[in-house]
């Protein structure tokens, strides 16, 4: 099942291969960790995913491994990749690379957050943005990333079409300060039109936890599902 598509609200979702081989690979490379961090919202979560620690050749190459089989399973159509400052740079290069190993070659281009007064100038580099853009990122908190990507790409003349990340967190966004009834997928699904793909949810990884627990993950199954009841939207509003 493709995790671009919600399921049925009620309906327990069905196990997805992809999604537990990436919870296992990012809980061995270290980039998700359980514990208590302080969230952008002020949140405290059990749970932090950090793309950063995505820090050498091999654990890169194999988040592009996911990221593409999930994009291409996914049904998206899309005539370039876009990766936004600053971490969806290496996110996108990495995912171009993997594409065009797989037979795949796009077009790829990123921005600068200050702009270049000599050389070339301005702050996009790479391929001229064109047709239906993919934008590339790790997680997706407010949707204000995705609002800089759209600004950025509908400026250059070319149609921002969807966004692509690797964890939906599948948690109520904030807005001045207040939880809102949506998440953050949601925001950018609904109000700004843009098709969204992950390669995992908080669903798959509470999965991976219930089916972990006598592993010694059972007292952050149920840290992790205590924040989702607290925080979580359903399926069908992500």
């Amino acid at each position: 099942m493709s995790e671009c598509v919600a399921t049925r609200t009620g309906a327990a979702p069905a196990q997805d291969a992809l999604a537990q081989d990436f919870v296992q690979f990012v809980l061995d490379c270290g980039a998700l960790r359980f514990g208590e961090f302080k969230t952008k919202a002020g949140r405290i979560s059990p749970y932090f995913f950090n793309a950063g620690l995505f820090d050498d050749g091999a654990k890169l190459g194999k988040l592009a491994q996911f990221y593409a089989q999930r994009l291409l399973g996914s049904g998206i159509e899309f005539d370039m990749i876009f990766g936004p400052a600053y971490k969806g740079i290496p996110l996108g290069a990495a995912l171009a690379v993997e594409l065009a190993r797989m037979g795949r070659n796009v077009p790829f281009a990123y921005n600068r957050k200050e702009a270049k007064d000599h050389g070339e100038g301005g702050t996009l580099v790479g391929a001229p943005l064109r047709g239906r853009v993919l934008v590339v990122d790790d997680v997706m908190s407010a949707g204000t990333a995705a609002r800089e990507s759209i600004a950025l790409i509908e400026a250059a003349g070319a149609k921002p079409h969807a966004v692509i990340i690797a964890l939906d967190r599948q948690e109520k966004a904030t807005e001045n300060g207040q939880d809102v009834p949506h998440s953050a997928v949601g925001y950018v699904r609904k109000q700004l039109g843009l098709q969204v793909c992950a390669v995992a949810k908080l669903s798959d990884l509470m999965q991976y936890l219930e089916l972990h627990r006598a592993s010694g993950l059972s007292a952050d199954h149920a840290r992790v599902l205590a924040y989702r009841q607290r925080y979580g939207v359903e399926e069908s509003e992500t």
